[in-house]
């Protein structure tokens, strides 16, 4: 009880810090205009449109539904597009706490998992901002959840809805398909193979195929859908307009002052800059107003170790042939959320993409910090090295938080955050 105390008291503060001046910057931030104003037409037409035309669109739409959502409760201003980003961003805290809690059985451990999700700025970033990178997250690690719960039919769901976000969920629904698919014939043999793989089928096959049509819905029922050939069928225009979404992702190669190749996001290498200003009002001459999509520094760098650690005893378990749950899952995570944009050394790309494997950074943390545990033999001394190493964490956090919330600082204290020169 005390462990699930705690872990609602950090979702709270989370939430606050999320909730507090959610209003500010105003206007657009980054991509916000692209997915504001696709949320304002679903909820208008059902369908985006510019003006009265059809509007060629290259992501799915249930993160703008969402976004439409928080417009329809709030209204049409910027608390209202980045209320649910917020409220996601804070149950994720919860999210991670109970995928640790299953994979280590460690209550300090649970309370870690939520209090490293809840100090983390590319994290706090994305939840208060319109983008779709925050669902995207959400329903991976929804999914995640699921899957270690043995719970398929919810799992599939999540990844639908994931996938019907952003198309990189595919890389997630690949990797869970396969260890679903490996069980099945790992613990079946012969006729009783039938069942079970014909189920697995249709959870990770049809369900999620399924779930990304019906998100489609309004373009289905729309005279207006972009590629909308009223000549051809339904699922022709719909097949047609698909390639052309895939012909954009796959030859995106315009040049973007914050692009950042896939070997420098574990380290932020090159944090992407959402909003810049130079304001009154901090006291001083010049002033600085930032959103730098920057995950914590000594978090992500304590992760990069972490994630070494885990690959290597990972490749041992499997020389050893030893199943071992916490590795699997944060190797699928990482593996999912971050290979396969390697593959796309020529398209632009940028480091907030990162916030999709974060969360298996975090319990690639907590699985070094499991190991520990066991080798000391659960020792006083090891719990309050962990605690020591959180407290640096939070105490960086909140150096670094000022830009995260787009705070107005003076110029030269903006300056001293900028600890790397391809920070700016």
């Amino acid at each position: 009880m005390k462990t699930q105390i705690g872990v609602a008291a950090i979702a709270l503060f989370a939430l606050a810090l999320r909730l507090f001046n959610l209003g500010r910057p105003k206007g657009f931030v980054f991509d916000e205009v692209y997915y504001v104003d696709g949320a304002r037409d679903y909820l208008a037409y059902g369908v985006e449109v510019a003006k009265n035309a059809p509007e060629f669109i290259v992501h799915p739409p249930v993160g703008k539904w969402l976004i439409a959502l928080g417009i329809k409760i709030f209204g049409d201003n910027e608390f209202g597009w980045r209320f649910m980003g917020a409220l996601l961003g804070s149950i994720m805290i919860i999210l991670i706490a109970l995928i640790a809690q299953r994979l280590f059985r460690n209550s300090f451990l649970t309370l870690s998992a939520s209090a490293l999700m809840a100090m983390d700025g590319l994290a706090l970033v994305h939840s208060r901002i319109a983008l779709l990178d925050i669902y995207l997250t959400f329903f991976i690690l929804l999914a995640t959840y699921f899957f270690v719960m043995r719970w398929h039919w919810w799992t599939v769901i999540a990844l639908g809805l994931a996938v019907a976000t952003k198309w990189s969920g595919l890389y997630f629904l690949t990797l869970f398909a396969v260890i679903a698919i490996y069980r099945v014939f790992t613990h079946h043999t012969g006729r009783d193979l039938i069942k079970p793989t014909l189920r697995t089928f249709a959870q990770y096959a049809i369900t999620p195929v399924a779930i990304y049509f019906a998100s489609w819905t309004g373009w289905f029922l729309s005279s207006r859908g972009w590629a909308r050939d009223h000549s051809a069928s339904a699922l022709s225009s719909f097949l047609h307009y698909h390639s052309q979404m895939l012909g954009f992702h796959t030859g995106l190669v315009e040049k973007h002052a914050y692009q950042a190749n896939p070997w420098s996001w574990i380290v932020m290498g090159r944090p992407t800059s959402f909003y810049y200003q130079s304001p009154k009002g901090c006291g001083a001459e010049n002033c600085a107003q930032e959103v730098l999509a920057l995950g914590t520094p000594f978090l992500w760098w304590i992760g990069i170790i972490a994630v070494a650690v885990v690959f290597g005893f990972w490749i041992k378990s499997l020389a050893q042939k030893l199943y071992e749950p916490q590795l699997n899952i944060i190797v699928v995570g990482i593996t999912a959320g971050y290979l396969p944009w390697f593959f796309f050394q020529e398209r632009t790309v940028f480091s907030f993409y990162a916030i999709v494997f974060q969360p298996f950074i975090i319990l690639a943390i907590l699985y070094c910090a499991y190991i520990a545990l066991i080798h000391f033999k659960n020792s006083r001394n090891t719990y309050i090295f962990i605690a020591l190493v959180g407290a640096v964490i939070f105490l960086n956090f909140i150096y670094f938080l000022p830009i995260f919330i787009a705070d107005v600082i003076t110029y030269e204290a903006w300056r001293a955050r900028m600890w790397l020169p391809s920070w700016i």
